[in-house]
């Protein structure tokens, strides 16, 4: 039984409709239970359109399958195409297969297989996809797409691709409207200029820009940021990173770390604080420098680091205190400027300011200046006596990292411990002159010569008294040495470590779970709207 240019329509709206067909033919023997129409046909079912070349209509079961052209659209909002189609009228569910496309305003999805569950309004597919908008590529294996939320979920391989970045996931949320990424497991964002390896995190596809939680880290060429929390701008080429920092130069070996710092690679300066440190290797052995606030600038061959608001630094038979510190790697000097201290050994040696020298080819410590009011201190070797030496400038010379030589100038004044061979004190010789010279082994003075208008006089034990024996502006600071690279972090430092490590302890507990998204994702639309018309008041 064959009709044309039917048109038929149903009471119930819940049913499929044939609004059109050039054909329509009824057989039990070719499709049993199904009106066969072909020729341009039309159906409509509770808000969505389909036309198609040939389709079944199963009535009793509310069910159809069509064949040829097929396009199926809801609103406004989604258009689909395939070569074959199944639709159920009662669970509102759709099948597509062969070629199929899907598009919204915003993105084009083409895969071989999709299922739409129009109740739930999510579309997803098992076969591998392509997703085009306007900002990336997305290509996977598998994926789900919520309408309503206008995100696609990719939980197996996912690779995003633009002009400027590619992400690799296997775990994927993404934004159409808003080009928003939410990365879950192992997950990396590659462009032209650095990497990024995440575990969790989220990223801006048209602006940028990126928040990134632990296990995260950013490659360069030339150094390597790690953080737990890290806010990257790839415009800006500007990274933040919070609690566990880790800037690392894997050119010189130049490492700094703390629980704040900000890192503007393109201006080749980072600054660090909460518990600072910078650590450089140096004479093949590592200096530790610290300050409340580290600011590290420079190319890779010719970095400086500025230390300033309780400096301190440390290096094996060496240390020192300041108020801030100054080190440029290419002329090697390290400046130490505000009552420096130093600690070589057993010598304690103070002045106005501090400069130590180094071959910057060698590495190795060359020499010491101490200007305007120099003073070295280092305990008697055996009793508790003190030998010091003060005057107004310090020039001293090291030897296998030890200061071997020093000279002290003008208005020189001595006070030495003179010891026999078996240690046995000889007497207290206090002298003053224009200038001495010292030679010292492992640290010990071993010789003092002393220069133009020398008085001095060596006194038994008994005949200098204690009030006698000190220098004038002796102050002996042997319980603040830094023993250990431990040591360079005063308490309040440690304080705010311990306060970064509970804050990282608390959110490590949700690791292991996908990170929500932000109002702005989820209000991108909404907002955008409000934009346009708070525009158009002001015009």
């Amino acid at each position: 039984m064959l009709f044309s240019q039917v048109t038929l329509w149903s009471q119930d709206a819940k049913q499929i409709v044939i609004q059109h067909s050039d054909f329509l033919d009824i057989s039990e023997k070719e499709v049993p239970g199904a009106i066969v129409l072909t020729g341009n046909i039309v159906i409509i079912h509770e808000g969505v359109r389909m036309t198609c070349n040939k389709a079944y209509h199963f009535t009793k079961s509310n069910f159809i399958k069509i064949f040829g052209n097929v396009n199926m659209v809801q609103g406004d909002t989604l258009f689909m195409n395939s070569k074959y189609a199944e639709y159920n009228g009662n669970t509102k569910f759709a099948y597509a297969t062969g070629d199929v496309v899907m598009r919204d305003p915003k993105m084009t999805l083409s895969t071989d297989t999709i299922n739409f569950d129009r109740k739930s309004q999510q579309a997803y597919y098992n076969s591998r996809g392509t997703i085009r908008d306007p900002e990336n590529t997305l290509v996977s294996n598998s994926g789900r797409y919520y309408l309503n939320q206008k995100k696609f979920q990719f939980l197996e391989a996912v690779t995003v691709t633009n002009p400027r970045q590619t992400i690799k996931t296997n775990h994927l949320d993404y934004y159409t409207n808003s080009g928003h990424a939410y990365v879950f497991g192992p997950s990396t964002i590659t462009s032209a200029t650095n990497t990024i390896y995440t575990t969790k995190g989220f990223y801006d596809t048209k602006k940028d820009e990126g928040k990134l939680q632990k296990g995260s880290k950013i490659t360069y060429k030339d150094r390597l940021i790690e953080g737990d929390d890290i806010y990257y701008d790839r415009k800006l080429d500007f990274a933040r990173a919070k609690n566990n920092v880790k800037v690392t130069d894997t050119i010189n070996h130049f490492v700094v770390k703390g629980n704040y710092a900000e890192v503007y690679k393109q201006k080749d300066s980072m600054f660090i604080t909460k518990k600072a440190v910078a650590i450089t290797l140096f004479e093949k052995d590592s200096v530790y420098f610290h300050a409340k606030k580290l600011l590290v600038t420079g190319k890779p061959e010719n970095r400086i680091i500025r230390g300033s608001n309780n400096a301190r630094f440390f290096k094996k038979d060496m240390s020192g205190k300041c108020d801030s510190i100054h080190y440029d790697q290419k002329v090697g000097l390290t400046q130490m400027i505000g009552k420096p201290i130093l600690w070589n050994g057993k010598n304690q040696m103070t002045g106005d300011v501090m400069h130590l020298i180094s071959d910057a080819k060698t590495e190795k410590i060359d020499s010491l200046k101490v200007l305007n009011n120099a003073f070295i201190i280092s305990k008697d070797t055996i009793g508790e006596g003190f030998n010091q030496v003060k005057g107004q400038n310090l020039f001293g010379k090291f030897k296998d990292n030890k200061l071997h030589e020093v000279d002290v100038v003008k208005n020189t004044e001595v006070i030495f411990y003179m010891r026999n061979e078996k240690n046995e004190l000889i007497g207290i010789n206090k002298n003053v002159s224009s200038s001495i010279n010292m030679i010292l082994e492992e640290n010990d003075i071993e010789t003092i010569t002393f220069f133009t208008n020398v008085d001095g006089i060596i006194y038994p034990e008994e005949e200098l008294p204690e009030n006698a024996r000190k220098l004038k502006g002796f102050i002996w600071r042997g319980d603040e040495q830094i023993l250990t690279k431990e040591d360079i972090f005063p308490r309040e430092e440690l304080e705010l470590d311990a306060k970064a490590q509970k804050e990282s302890k608390e959110k490590s507990k949700d690791i292991d779970i996908p990170m929500e998204p932000s109002k702005e994702t989820l209000e991108y639309d909404k907002q955008k709207t409000e934009k346009k018309v708070s525009k158009k008041k002001k015009q």
